[in-house]
């Protein structure tokens, strides 16, 4: 008997625990005599008008936090990647390398002047795919020599960070590929000038 009288208490509690838990997750909206809005999570009094049921907002889950050695890296030896339009499998290797590491990076287009003289300037040279993390470069793809220059940065190593998937950027919208820019104008001989014929009273006369 007294079994049973236990069984019965407990499921008793655990109905109640359970009709408090949908309770909680029930907002009510209601007006007061006086005109005073009110939100609560208990059902209003009887003399309430106005009654809204509403659930609560979904709280959104934070944001996981960005490693401190990540961030630290990225903060100190900030990575660029230079490409071309025209840069194909390499530059995509290139791309993937540090999508799978989960790196993050600036990718720059290489296509014109400014953007030449910049990756002059930066690595010594015009070669792409061309990394530089911090002041350090690498030109051309390696994946040796891309994970020696992330590990020397203290990036997180390959498999701790989860993978990027950073596309590759559209081409500027003032580029024209190589096969269709107008070609260039061929240069023509100059034909020689013609001399002036002599005029006057004693310029040649022919006869017909």
């Amino acid at each position: 008997m007294i079994g049973v009288r236990l069984r019965a208490a407990m499921l008793a509690a655990i109905f109640a625990a359970v009709a408090a838990s949908a309770q909680a997750q029930q907002m009510y909206r209601w007006t007061d005599e006086k005109g005073g809005v009110h939100i609560t999570d208990t059902p209003p009094p009887p003399s309430a008008k106005g009654v809204q049921k509403q659930k609560p907002a979904a709280v959104a889950p934070e944001s996981p936090q960005q490693p401190y050695e990540l961030a630290l890296a990225m903060k100190d030896y900030p990575v660029t990647l230079y490409t071309s339009p025209i840069c194909k499998e390499p530059c995509a290797q290139a791309r993937e390398a540090l999508n799978k590491r989960g790196v993050p990076f600036k990718e720059v287009q290489v296509w014109e002047e400014d953007s030449n003289q910049e990756l002059q300037r930066v690595t010594g040279g015009r070669e792409v795919p061309a990394l530089t993390v911090g002041r350090s470069v690498q030109k051309g793809f390696q994946q040796d020599a891309f994970d020696a220059l992330l590990d020397s940065a203290r990036y997180p190593r390959a498999g701790i960070l989860p993978a990027r998937n950073q596309g590759s950027p559209k081409p500027p919208e003032d580029y024209v590929p190589p096969g269709e820019r107008p070609a260039p104008p061929r240069a023509e001989p100059a034909k020689p000038e013609e001399e002036p014929k002599p005029a006057g009273p004693y310029a040649p006369r022919f006869s017909k």
